[in-house]
Order: structure tokens, then sequence, then C-alpha cells
């Protein structure tokens, strides 16, 4: 363009223009970005502390969906301010999307693990300290994080779970209860008198402190076994002493079978010989 034409009151016009539009997009996209920034930090305040209100709700949890908040809005934020310069912003979403499920299939099983994982944290099926069992492997809760759990074995070792196969499975955690059942078994001799052994095994375990007096202690004949009748015992404790009164009842009924002349009866074998 030559400078007469620069100077033609036309062209100046239309430069004068362009300047202006370029001068206003440029500031409404500033004022755009302010303002999504502005709504993005609140909104990510926001969720942490309804988070940080909320028992259910982990900390790490809100965290997480605090910042998948703050990032989604900004991301509607650059693409406004995008379409404010004339960017084609059909393609970039086109684009976006298409990189979004590329990336998802390439980590599927870490996205299915941050599923259960959020699922986990949300819902609570066990938490930290809780003895449990899960996807096959059973021990006390260590930690619980967005794509693992963390068991400590009864012998001390260090189990990471994927939450995937956590989720997917079934959950039996044996500290969600405050009470527990424990159930036992004793054999006695045919020649034994049954009523006596049920009450030297009740008289046993009413005596432990720890037994619950409601539900009251049960005893009945389980089966007649080829060498011996079996009883079995049933009786209610804190979960927690669950094992103590387990161990120290097999050990005092024992005791006092000894005590009260009640055998435990050893498994019989008869030989028959046939003459030639």
């Amino acid at each position: 363009m030559n400078p007469e034409e620069l100077l033609n009151p036309e062209t100046l016009a239309v430069l004068m223009q362009r300047a202006l539009d370029a001068g206003t997009n440029l500031v409404l996209a500033a004022l755009i970005l302010i303002a999504g920034l502005i709504v993005a930090g609140i909104v990510r305040k926001a969720i942490v502390n309804a988070v940080f209100k909320s028992e259910r709700i982990d900390d790490t949890l809100g965290s997480f969906f605090a910042s998948l908040a703050y990032w989604g809005v900004m991301i509607v934020v650059l693409i406004a301010v995008l379409a404010r310069f004339g960017v084609e912003t059909t393609s970039l979403v086109a684009t976006l999307g298409a990189a979004t499920l590329a990336i998802g299939l390439a980590l599927q099983g870490t996205l299915s693990n941050l599923a259960a994982g959020v699922m986990i944290v949300l819902f609570r099926p066990y938490g930290l300290g809780d003895w449990v069992e899960v996807a096959g492997q059973s021990g006390a809760v260590k930690d619980i994080n967005l794509f693992t759990t963390v068991l400590a074995t009864g012998d001390n070792r260090k189990v990471i779970v994927p939450n995937g196969q956590t989720w997917g499975a079934v959950i039996t955690n044996y500290s969600a209860n405050e009470t527990r059942r424990v159930d036992l078994g004793f054999s006695i001799d045919y020649g034994d008198d049954i009523d006596k052994a049920m009450g030297v095994i009740k008289t046993v375990l009413e005596a432990d402190a720890r037994v619950l007096k409601d539900p009251a202690v049960f005893t009945a004949v389980q089966a007649h076994g080829a060498s011996s009748v079996d009883l079995v015992v049933r009786a209610w404790c804190a979960t927690g002493d669950y094992w103590g009164v387990y161990f120290d009842a097999m050990k005092a009924v024992k005791e006092a079978f000894d005590q009260n002349g009640i055998s435990i009866p050893y498994p019989h074998q008869v030989n028959i010989a046939r003459k030639a």
C-alpha cells in the first residue's frame, strides 16, 4: 500500500476501525480472562470449603474435584478468549475431544483405578485401621488414595491393591460393626453327658467378662460324627476382643472338659480281617 492510499480517508477509516476492533477484542479478552480466573478461584474455594465441612468426603477427593472444576472453568475461558480473536473454536473443541478420548483409551486401567478410588473415598466401605478382605487379600487398612489401597497383613507385610480390583470385587469389612459373633466347635465322646458338656461350655464362656450377656451364649448339637458328638457354640463380643475370646475359650473349655471328665475322642478305625 503506497503513501497516497494510506492518506485516503476511506483507507484511514478502515484501518482505524480495524485497530479499534483489535483493541476492543484485546480488552474484552483480558476482561474475560480476569473474570474467568476469579470465577475459577471462587468455584475451587467453594468446593474445598464444602468438602472441609463434610465428614463423608475425604480431603484428598475434595482437592481433586476442586482442581478438576478449576481447570474445567479455565478451558471454557480460554476457548472464549480465542473466539474473541477469531479463532475457529469448533475445530479446537473437536481436537480436544479427540485428544481426551485417545488419552482415556491409553490410560484406561489408570482411569478405572481413579474412578474406583473416588467411589471408595466417597462411599467409605472401609476406613483407616479397619481389618478387611479385598481382592483376595486381607489386612489392616493403612492408606487409601485415589489409585490404590494399602494393607498391612497379620505378619506385617505391605500389600498394595489397585482400587479397580477392590471396588470390582466383594469387600469384607471385619471392623465395620461394633460386635462380632465368635463361632466355636467342640467334639465329645458318645458316652459323655451332652447336657453336662454344654453346661460346662456355657459356664466357661459366661465367666469371660468380654463375652456379652445379650445375645446370650448359644450351644447346640451340630452333628453326629463318625466317632464323636459335635457341638456348636456361638457367643458375642466386641469386635476388638474377637481373637482374644476365641483363643482363650478354646484353651479354657479343654481344661474344663478335663476337670469334669468329659473326653474329646480321637478318630476310631476298625480293621476287619477275613480268614482265607
